[in-house]
């Protein structure tokens, strides 16, 4: 096993989120929010001491992080929310900070880039 030299956060959909899913048009799904928060986005960081400097962090990449979850469900902005602002993110997303990341696996690990949001 191997430290890996960064801190991760998990970002969990709150009720404002499963509001929107549910109100979006065309959702045929019957979506529960124990279910949205049991799989949820984890997202490398830089390594921190202090679970603030993480939560900062999220704070200069708020944005990009609501759109990836947004876009993870309706691609179309137009069913987004107009609010996209760092208090709405805080209100639809509790986020852990989880400062060690370990890697099990003996084999390098694969970057593929993400959606450029």
């Amino acid at each position: 096993m191997y430290f890996v030299d960064r801190s991760v956060a998990v970002i969990k959909p709150k009720q404002p989120f499963l509001d929107w899913l549910n109100q979006a048009p065309d959702n045929d799904m019957d979506l529960a929010l124990d279910s949205l928060r049991t799989d949820c986005t984890v997202i490398l960081l830089p390594e921190f001491d202090e679970p603030e400097e993480g939560v900062a962090y999220i704070d200069e990449i708020y944005e990009q992080l609501f759109k990836m979850e947004l876009v993870s469900w309706y691609e179309d902005e137009d069913t987004w929310p107009k609010d996209l602002s760092l208090k709405a993110f805080w209100e639809w997303f509790d986020v852990e900070i989880h400062s060690t990341v370990i890697d099990s696996v003996d084999a390098d690990i694969s970057n593929t880039p993400a959606l450029d949001l």
